[in-house]
């Protein structure tokens, strides 16, 4: 287990940390936000970017960004981020967020395309059986709720996805679900089944959403994160399920179901929206159906 360096040691690793009086990054931040507004990130990514540029640039709190080197940011992303323990996915994230502010706000001696990524990781996508899907849709009495998580796993959503839905987004002539702006800024149609199109239109007749498919208390208010996950915290606790499922399991679980019936898995690419092929093979390393059909030499023995 990681420890909490001693404060001799931190500074003996984090010399930044060591030095003079603090430096005035106030401007700093808000330009770069500025910045990703203007190019259309999605407020989420100008969240996660805003929030790491700003721990960054608090490790150099006696420095300007201009002052700093190539050398100061191998020696950031070896302190703050890989001796501290932190996630792969949290360095990716640095490493963006700050690629891109300096390139885009400060001009200095450092090469943002010199910042290198970490390694990547190849971990498997959590999957639940169909069986233990419907334990948990079934485990929910409230209509909205039940409804909410059905579409997650039915059409494989993302959470933003599903609370950024509006009424219009759901094509009931044609079948199919329109996601507008997911991840990476493009729209996608997915296929709307008559069983989750007849849930969609019950639910709609009793609850008469205005602006967002799903609301909160308050009418015209998008349904809140902390909620949708609070209502699966619920379903997992009363199906008796004791795995740590999250929300993005399900849309796992969709993926995984699909290639286990047999879909293409370029259409299955499309429907999740994922950008390269790569990404999408991963669930052939999850898919029961696949593993099952190998045979072991050691049958032949």
């Amino acid at each position: 287990m990681l420890t909490k360096p001693s404060p001799t040691l931190e500074s003996a690793l984090c010399p930044s940390k060591a030095l003079g009086s603090e430096a005035n990054h106030g401007e700093y931040p808000l330009r770069f936000k500025n910045w990703l507004v203007q190019k259309r990130y999605s407020p989420n990514t100008i969240k996660t970017y805003t929030s790491a540029l700003k721990v960054f640039l608090n490790h150099f709190s006696n420095r300007l960004p201009e002052s700093l080197n190539d050398k100061d940011v191998e020696e950031f992303m070896l302190c703050r981020i890989v001796n501290a323990g932190l996630s792969h996915a949290y360095q990716n994230q640095m490493v963006n967020a700050v690629r891109l502010f300096f390139k885009a706000i400060v001009k200095s001696e450092i090469n943002p395309a010199t910042i290198e990524r970490p390694r990547r990781e190849y971990v498997l996508p959590n999957v639940l059986s169909k069986s233990e899907v419907k334990k948990i849709l079934e485990s929910l009495r409230n209509q909205k709720h039940r409804c909410m998580l059905s579409l997650i796993y039915a059409c494989g959503l993302r959470r933003g996805e599903l609370l950024n839905l509006k009424p219009d987004d759901v094509d009931s002539k044609r079948n199919l679900l329109k996601i507008r702006l997911a991840k990476g800024g493009r729209d996608r149609m997915v296929p709307l089944t008559p069983k989750i199109l007849t849930m969609l239109r019950d639910y709609y007749r009793v609850y008469r959403p205005k602006v967002w498919l799903f609301e909160g208390q308050i009418a015209g208010m998008p349904y809140g994160e902390r909620s949708i996950q609070s209502v699966l915290k619920q379903a997992i606790k009363a199906s008796g399920i004791k795995k740590p499922v999250t929300l993005h399991w399900l849309r796992h679980s969709y993926a995984t179901h699909l290639l286990e019936s047999g879909t293409d898995l370029r259409y299955i690419q499309t429907l999740l929206g994922h950008k390269s092929s790569k990404t999408t093979e991963i669930y052939t390393h999850v898919s029961e159906h696949s593993i099952q059909k190998i045979r072991s030499p050691f049958d032949d023995l």
